[in-house]
């Protein structure tokens, strides 16, 4: 199958090649002329045959609706445009329209897996048509973990269900990060225990905590079992905020995941051992960057 995919960075980069090793045609444009397949958006849509399927992977907000004008611009009816990003799901519904009125179809995707995906595969949160999700089934099916259809996709609902989905799924990810670095914080605390990274290996097979995140918490103590390179300081991309916020509006209790938001706005006044491990979880499952003790003081 063909397609087209706008941004290559971390996660886009690594998207092209799982789908480019899948046996798809996948022609890329960045504007960063060391990766991109074409030089501009015209030409990536030259180089498709109709009908299209776009996908697009930029960072969220200003930078994705200024694509996807562009690319209403640039498609023509029974085109399709997928949004792979981290947009706010409220978003979805304005990009569906100015499509619409193109005759361009779309698909709002929440994608989980960071940059472990190429090899492990990308879990895959989708909202728009059964006719559209049908149609970019071969690319889905592609870039989801080996195994069962549902274990790894979920065709969540109409326009905006698919970024409603990946917003509580970060908001769960902020609240289990949180715990598993608060665990690490009490382990290192007590004396009795000589080795934190161990406990954490240990928990890794046969206990109700394991996990992927808990896993890889183990891999950045083996690696750091101090984290003494890592500063305490600790961003949020924003779904955690939109989570909470939902969360009012839906008069849905979260406190955990709320208390987490919040922990992460404390790592920015206090260095701690806690916001140290959620610095270095992030940095393992997705490649984000982490300030280092030379950086921050």
């Amino acid at each position: 199958m063909q397609l087209g995919l706008v941004g290559l960075g971390k996660m886009g980069f690594n998207m092209r090649e799982r789908l480019r090793e899948g046996g798809h045609e996948v022609i890329g444009f960045d504007p960063r002329p060391e990766v991109t397949d074409v030089p501009t958006l015209d030409a990536l849509a030259e180089a498709l045959e109709a009908p299209r399927i776009v996908w697009v992977m930029v960072p969220s907000g200003e930078i994705t609706r200024t694509t996807i004008v562009s690319l209403s611009e640039v498609l023509s009816p029974g085109d399709l445009v997928i949004d792979g990003g981290n947009s706010r799901y409220t978003e979805d519904g304005p990009h569906a329209k100015l499509l619409d009125e193109k005759g361009i179809g779309f698909i709002d995707a929440g994608v989980s897996g960071g940059i472990w995906g190429l090899a492990e595969g990308y879990g895959l949160m989708v909202g728009g048509s059964d006719e559209n999700i049908e149609r970019a089934m071969p690319i889905f099916d592609t870039l989801r973990p080996p195994g069962p259809k549902e274990d790894g996709f979920v065709h969540a609902g109409e326009v905006g269900a698919g970024h409603f989905t990946k917003m509580v799924h970060n908001g769960v990810e902020y609240a289990l990060m949180t715990a598993y670095a608060e665990g690490y914080e009490m382990l290192s605390a007590e004396p009795l225990v000589k080795s934190p990274q161990q406990v954490y290996q240990a928990w890794t097979n046969g206990t109700v905590v394991r996990s992927w995140l808990q896993q890889l918490l183990a891999k950045a103590l083996k690696e750091d079992p101090k984290l003494a390179e890592i500063s305490g300081y600790t961003d949020d991309s924003g779904e955690g905020r939109w989570t909470v916020e939902e969360a009012i509006r839906l008069k849905v209790p979260v406190p955990s995941i709320a208390a987490s938001l919040f922990a992460r706005f404390l790592s920015r006044q206090d260095d701690s051992p806690t916001m140290k491990a959620v610095a270095a979880l992030r940095n393992q499952f997705g490649g984000h960057a982490v300030k280092r003790i030379s950086e921050s003081g």
